[in-house]
């Protein structure tokens, strides 16, 4: 049996949907002790008796600092450890740069980056205390900018950048640190996508049947986790993809281009 998460700590941001609630889900079959942390709470607390019986909810905005301290102020108070913060709460956005309004910035750097930032400052010293695990959900726009997605690529690149030097600052000490970039992954993230004044899109391009499901996501992370590694990138494409942009960066540009211009109501029409 295994027995890796049993008993561990583990705070999951935006874990009311998609990636952030299937690794809670997860976690908890595992029997880890698990903190659900979104704006949502009301959902979080209907869903909490499917992560499992030692559940935490707690109301967290990862933008405002003072929320991320009480997340780990608070699960520090009910079960005195943590071993496990996964990063996952993030937002995107779908609009031509020369037509956004500056704000769709801001939101994204404050909910993606700096969300990662303040969690992960506050819970740093109790990581390192049980040699734990810290975990950013990026993208492959981590890796390789997408168009129309400025914000969004910008702030993985920089979620990458971060958690990269937190792993070197800290190779003496046991703290694991790990970047992991799905592919495209079934979850609401495309409609809740904010548009060039700053609303919601409302409708994904994609095929969302189509595409990786939350669970099997959750599964890689997980395993990720367990064998403690320092990156996972997830879907054929997405392997190719940063391969390509490492190897062959002007083409992976125009075969980026082609393929986001294929998209249903393509920002490039």
């Amino acid at each position: 049996m295994d027995t890796y998460f049993q008993g561990k700590v583990a705070i999951v941001t935006g874990a009311s949907s998609g990636i952030g609630l299937a690794t809670a889900r997860l976690l908890g079959s595992l029997g880890a002790k698990v903190v659900m942390a979104a704006r949502s709470y009301e959902k979080m607390k209907e869903l909490a008796p499917s992560v499992g019986p030692e559940v935490l909810c707690l109301r967290t905005d990862v933008s405002v600092e003072g929320d991320c301290r009480r997340l780990i102020q608070e699960t520090v108070a009910r079960w005195g450890r943590i071993d496990i913060l996964v990063n996952n709460a993030g937002l995107s956005m779908r609009a031509m740069f020369k037509d956004l309004d500056l704000s769709v910035l801001h939101r994204l750097m404050d909910v993606n980056f700096w969300g990662t930032v303040y969690c992960t400052k506050y819970a740093l010293p109790w990581l390192l205390a049980t040699k734990g695990s810290v975990v950013g959900v990026i993208s492959i726009a981590g890796y390789s900018a997408l168009p129309a997605r400025s914000g969004y690529s910008a702030s993985k690149y920089a979620v990458r950048g971060f958690l990269d030097t937190l792993r070197i600052e800290h190779l003496k000490d046991g703290l694991h640190v790990m970047v992991f970039a799905p592919g495209y992954t079934a979850s609401n993230v495309r409609n809740a996508a904010l548009t060039a004044d700053g609303s919601a899109q409302g409708e994904t391009p994609l095929e969302e049947d189509k595409l990786m499901s939350a669970e099997t996501c959750a599964g890689y992370l997980i395993e990720g986790l367990r064998k403690r590694r320092n990156a996972m990138t997830l879907t054929a494409l997405g392997k190719a993809t940063v391969a390509a942009h490492n190897l062959f960066p002007n083409l992976t540009d125009r075969l980026t281009y082609g393929y986001i211009a294929r998209e249903k109501d393509s920002p490039f029409q």
